[in-house]
């Protein structure tokens, strides 16, 4: 650093000065001083505006703010408006032009002070003073003492503060930048964001570091312990459990018997060091071992695999300043949904987030704060990762991860970081690790050519194709032998793939057959954990509120809602994709043979049998209970299946169920309960389950045709009555409506927008004209039998088309349930369609802006063709308003897959329909251009008119905002297609 410029450490490529080697996080007995709290704050506009006495111990701040520590100087004052600057989002670019170690000159500046006092008694010749987390570079002064200055936003750094603290009263000023050159190794796909945003505190040191080593034998069930302490006096281990009593840490202790760490038995035996001195150091010590075993993951000598998902810091009010109890939220919901792993992308979490998985279960690969996407439009040129000016800071950034986190049994992986191409620099981050920590496995996708200094061949984003060759190691070779013959050998991970982004991911069920058919293929992590949404008023009087984006602060460069790409919307409510996720990876499958009249329970846990759950049954008649009660099954191994034979009460009920003469369907549904409570889930939270369609649904009496009766303006046929010259049905007995017409368009979804590795499926629809389809009515024909309108819909300039006829017939019900009003509907495509079509069904209104509706069929929420594991058949009842699904981003959402029939009821009159033999249903109070055209949700306003979609199909949902499109069974293609659907108002 240039001595005469006393700001040059902002751009020199060093990770800092005066700074304590790094160490793990553990607490301890000895004092420390929280300095969490109201500090005084400036924010200064960049480096020639800044404050020249700042250090000083007595320099006047009253007149200066007050700024929550820890907390991101951007998010204050939302969600009105920011106070200091804003938030600001990109994905790969970087916000400031790319040169270098250099940063732009205008560098907003936060300058903090606080006073705090330090007791009489306090041992200032042992403290040091701990940052847990500072966005992007800083310098500290402790009473005008210049301590020194780091980088590593999202990393640990403490000073000697020795020589500087004093009894009483204390000044600690600290300077930070929101631009540093760490920034370009900070470029990790989330807001822009800085200040003091972790804890501070000053601590007394005594025992300086320790490292625990718990190794665990497979094949002798033993224990190795063994503990490195550096200390100043002598430190000695108890740990009462295993018998170990003040001992040697160092030991090794060999422990028979021991219960291993795993995700599924979070077994931790509580220790402790006692140093001579006095001081005491809790811990908490799981037994584990990784390995590669024949290109296949193992812990404790048995194959896993990972249910992951990807995890940023977030949180909608105050961006990375998590509480513990989000934390807590986030771990909960994670065990909750079967997530078993977590990838920390792409940086180290606050450390509390880790104790967590140590004690609720999950696998952890954590990651080095390490990015550098931003080179990639540049063809990497002058990426730091192969720039030995920055080796140290890799290498720095790669200690700090491992030290302060080496401790953590749920940490089974090192990730040196994400998408900062390849490099000598990160080769040698690998060795460092690898000489620090061979105990776990190293993991880094960039390197997937060739895997020369990884233990993982990571992906992210390929398609099931390409998963399935990895998993036969059939993927191509590289170019060095050697190479090619290590990556064969090593399990395939997906650090990324199921880019949760709005309406998605699609294809989930797919990608799970495909890893399960393949023991190399460990799993993987879907992207991401939650929608990155900043909670905002629309104005100063106007307290609706919303989530904004990347573009809804103004910047000059942004990625817009890409930042909205999570399993749980922005307030931690669980989205359909969540839910989706949970029964994909559910731990236990129940297979129902309905013609054998037995189950198959089978455990796909890796060490736990399924003795800790309870199984249910339910038998229902149309969605309506005949019968329930407990199924004995068999504590069933780790990877075995277990079949049960239906008990007797089973069999009644169903054999009972259709007493009474012809019904609906007979569904047969198995739960799988926690027997009791988890530290995750109290007892009777849902696992798994299965369905079986036991009877299906007889098919309805012979009716009586009614004859179409023209009259002045209109045609008439039973109930229903159809404008003359159009031929749309206009009223249905008392209700009013308009319509259906042949519809294929929808409001695109986040992965009809995008494409991350082929053109957007929007381009193709557009060009199409699929978003201005025509409709024009051929010919109305009524007739002794019924009613026959033949139309065409088109695009202005095209000559491709879709002819459609629409046959209308009424029949009266038996049993006098009134007329049935039958539409079949033929299209038949014309011209060239090389494209597929968003959606095929017909779409009507009527008048209101809520209704009650009532379906049968798989629910309760929303489900489309490539993404529908999670629906079971039943009954359901909803309003209209809550079967909209809030993306973040307004966009196709609320499908009801596969209905049987339904009930919609408004103030004027009940609306039945009847699938043929089924349909998918969506129902919303404003139309499919208010829901294309809306940016947020607040902007989606009810018009007066329901809006309602029968369909016979949709175009899947894919994963191509960042991966693949949908699978070729979810294309819906341009083909002669026929279905039927029936309306009545009574049921």
């Amino acid at each position: 650093m240039n001595g005469l410029d006393p700001h040059a450490y902002v751009e020199d490529p060093s990770p800092g000065t005066g700074r304590l080697r790094p160490r793990a996080a553990f607490t301890s007995d000895l004092p420390v001083i929280g300095l969490d709290g109201d500090w005084r704050f400036r924010l200064a506009s960049g480096l020639d505006d800044l404050t020249g006495d700042l250090a000083a111990p007595d320099f006047d701040d009253s007149d200066w703010d007050l700024l929550a520590v820890p907390s991101c100087w951007q998010m204050t004052g939302l969600p009105g408006e920011p106070r200091y600057g804003a938030p600001a989002y990109t994905n790969i670019r970087y916000p400031f032009p790319v040169d270098p170690p250099r940063v732009p000159g205008q560098n907003p500046t936060g300058e903090y002070r606080r006073a705090f006092e330090v007791p009489d008694g306090f041992p200032a010749a042992a403290a040091v003073l701990r940052f847990e987390g500072i966005d992007s570079a800083f310098a500290v002064w402790l009473n005008g003492v210049r301590l020194g200055d780091g980088k590593g936003s999202r990393l640990t750094t403490e000073f000697d503060v020795s020589a500087a603290l004093r009894p009483g009263r204390n000044v600690l000023a600290v300077r930070v930048h929101q631009w540093s050159s760490g920034s370009y190794l900070e470029d990790q796909d989330m807001w822009w964001l800085s200040g003091i945003f972790r804890s501070v505190s000053v601590a007394a040191r005594g025992v300086e570091d320790f490292f625990v080593h718990a190794a665990y034998d497979h094949t002798t069930g033993r224990g190795t312990l063994a503990v490195d302490v550096t200390a100043p006096t002598p430190v000695w281990l108890s740990v009462p459990e295993l018998g170990i009593t003040a001992a040697d840490p160092a030991g090794p202790h060999m422990v028979d018997g021991v219960e291993p760490w795993s995700d599924e038995n979070p077994c931790l035996y509580s220790g402790e060091l006692v140093s001579e001195a006095g001081e005491r150091i809790p811990l908490r010590i799981g037994f584990r071992t990784v390995a590669v075993v024949d290109g296949v993951l193992t812990a404790n000598g048995r194959p896993i695999s990972l249910r992951g998902v990807n995890r940023h810091e977030w949180h909608p009010l105050t961006g990375r300043t998590l509480t513990e109890d989000t934390m807590v939220a986030d771990v909960l919901l994670m065990k909750q949904h079967n997530i078993n792993a977590v990838r920390t992308s792409h940086y180290p979490p606050d450390h509390r987030f880790l104790d967590l998985c140590d004690e609720h279960g999950l696998w952890v690969f954590c990651e080095g704060d390490l990015e550098t996407h931003g080179f990639e439009p540049g063809g990497w040129r002058r990426n730091p990762s192969d720039d030995p000016a920055w080796r140290e800071a890799y290498l720095d950034r790669a200690a700090r991860l491992v030290e302060r986190d080496k401790n953590h049994p749920s940490v089974i992986v090192w990730s040196l970081g994400n998408e900062s191409g390849t490099g000598a620099n990160l080769a040698a981050a690998a060795a460092c690790i690898r000489h620090r920590d061979d105990s776990r496995l190293i993991h880094y996708e960039g390197d997937w050519a060739s895997c020369s200094y990884v233990d993982l061949y990571s992906r992210m984003y390929i398609g099931l194709d390409e998963l399935a060759a990895a998993g036969r190691r059939q993927e191509p070779p590289t170019a060095d032998p050697a190479d090619d013959a290590h990556r064969r050998s090593l399990p395939v991970v997906l650090c990324e793939y199921g880019h949760a982004m709005g309406n998605g991911p699609g294809g989930l069920s797919e990608y799970q057959e495909v890893i399960e058919a393949h023991p190399r293929l460990v799993g993987g992590f879907i992207w991401e954990w939650l929608d990155h949404g900043i909670l905002r008023r629309t104005g100063p009087d106007d307290h609706r509120s919303f989530y904004a984006y990347g573009g809804d602060f103004g910047e000059e460069v942004h990625d817009g809602n890409f930042v909205a790409d999570g399993l749980l919307f922005p307030d931690r409510t669980p989205s359909p994709g969540l839910v989706e996720y949970k029964k994909v990876i559910e731990p236990v499958r129940i297979r129902i043979d309905p013609a054998a009249r037995r189950m198959a329970v089978h455990n796909l846990h890796h060490v736990r049998h399924s003795g800790y759950l309870d199984f249910r049954w339910t038998v229902e008649d149309g969605g309506e209970p005949v019968g329930s009660g407990s199924l004995a099954v068999p504590a069933t191994a780790p990877g075995a299946t277990s079949t049960v034979e239906w008990p007797a009460d089973l069999t009644a009920a169903l054999d009972s169920a259709r007493k009474d003469g012809p019904g609906h369907e007979v569904w047969l549904t198995v739960t799988a309960v926690l027997a009791t409570d988890e530290t995750w889930a109290g007892a009777g939270h849902e696992v798994a389950w299965g369905q079986g369609l036991i009877v299906p649904a007889s098919s309805p009496g012979p009716s009586t045709p009614v004859a179409a009766t023209a009259h002045d303006g209109y045609l008439a046929l039973g109930a229903a009555r159809f404008d003359a010259r159009s031929g749309l049905l206009v009223r249905l007995a008392d209700l009013e409506l308009d319509g259906p017409r042949l519809d294929v368009w929808r409001a695109p979804t986040d992965n009809d927008l995008l494409g991350a590795f082929a053109e957007p499926q929007i381009k193709s629809w557009l060009a199409a004209g699929l978003d201005r389809m025509r409709h024009e009515v051929l010919r109305v024909a009524p007739d002794e039998s019924g009613l026959t309108v033949t139309a065409r819909l088109a695009a202005a300039g095209s000559s491709s088309g879709l002819d459609v006829v629409y046959r209308w017939t009424a029949c009266d019900g038996p049993g006098g349930d009134g007329i049935r009003l039958r539409l079949d509907t033929t299209v038949t495509p014309d011209g060239a369609w090389p494209v597929p079509l968003p959606r095929l069904g017909v779409a009507m209104s009527l008048t209101g802006t809520d209704a009650e509706v009532e379906w049968f069929g798989p629910g309760p929420g929303e489900a489309y063709r490539d993404s529908r594991a999670a629906a079971r058949v039943g009954r359901y009842r909803s309003a209209v308003s809550a079967m909209q699904t809030p993306y973040v981003r307004p966009q196709e959402n609320g499908n009801r897959h596969h209905v049987r029939h339904a009930r919609i009821t408004l103030p004027a009159g009940t609306l039945l329909i009847n699938g043929d033999p089924v349909i998918d249903l969506t129902v919303r109070p404003w139309s499919t251009a208010a829901l294309t055209a809306a940016a947020h949700q607040h902007e989606l306003v009810p018009g007066g008119r329901l809006h309602l979609h029968l369909d016979q199909a949709h175009h899947g949902l894919g994963s191509a905002a960042c991966g693949p499109g949908p699978s070729a069974p979810s294309v819906l293609a341009a083909v002669p297609t026929a279905f039927g659907v029936e309306f009545s108002t009574n049921w």
